[in-house]
């Protein structure tokens, strides 16, 4: 389907305004709400397309600038090695609880939304994979997918490198999908293996899906950019987003 211009709406968060771009199908109709969160380098072209795939599926797509406290609202970095760098120095510097306090408001946003359906979901690539797993412990997120999400097996994200992601698994109630590169330096198979294992002792339910790709194989830049593999797993992330929020 078709969708319309994004849209841009601020929410408010204990930590200041958060700009917050909205893609939505062009028809009129309810449609689930997803949070889509970003890799280091904020709202990129190469997320805001991942955003207008998703609505074009059938999805309200809320995307969040993640550094809403730091950098000026729009601000994109770069992928070079100061965007790098400075998405990386501003990712722990943040506050673990802003990180949780951005999620529940956007949930809120998007439970409530006038073309809503009242399902909501969450979708992160990288640090996104990390937050959209975050996400996935507020009561009212039923479904989340996450793309090689980095810090979780450390315990590192935020303000200190010291979270409590594995800790709080219990507080998940709805479904995983968990998506992996085994070439990926950043989440290694150790590290894959002990997050796997902690879901299982927990009794979460979740898939589990590991390729042969590199880190940032979705994003449609880049040298490291697999279209056969992103293909199949957006298809993967349409159908399981459909499947567990459509009402």
């Amino acid at each position: 389907m078709t969708i319309r211009e994004p849209e841009s709406v601020t929410l408010s968060t204990p930590r200041g305004p958060m700009r917050t771009l909205v893609f939505r199908p062009a028809g009129e109709g309810r449609f689930p709400g997803i949070v889509l969160w970003s890799e280091i380098f904020q709202i990129t072209a190469p997320i805001a397309r991942t955003a207008a795939f998703l609505a074009g599926h059938g999805f309200v797509v809320a995307v969040p600038e993640v550094y809403h406290e730091f950098l000026p609202a729009g601000t994109v970095l770069a992928y070079d090695q100061a965007g790098a760098d400075k998405g990386n120095e501003l990712k722990y510097a943040k506050e673990l609880a802003s990180y949780d306090d951005d999620a529940a408001a956007v949930v809120a946003y998007l439970k409530n939304h006038d073309a809503g359906n009242g399902a909501v979901g969450s979708v992160g690539i990288c640090l996104g994979g990390h937050l959209a797993f975050r996400t996935a412990m507020l009561a009212d997120v039923a479904a989340t997918v996450c793309f090689y999400a980095t810090d979780i097996h450390q315990g590192s994200l935020g303000k200190d490198k010291c979270d409590d992601s594995l800790a709080r698994i219990p507080d998940i109630k709805g479904e995983l999908m968990m998506v992996w590169g085994r070439q990926d330096p950043h989440v290694p198979g150790e590290g894959r293996a002990k997050i796997y294992a902690a879901l299982t002792a927990a009794g979460t339910t979740f898939t589990w899906h590991e390729f042969n790709g590199a880190h940032a194989f979705l994003r449609d830049e880049g040298h490291r950019y697999d279209a056969e593999l992103a293909y199949r797993c957006l298809g993967m992330t349409v159908d399981f987003l459909r499947l567990r929020l459509n009402r």
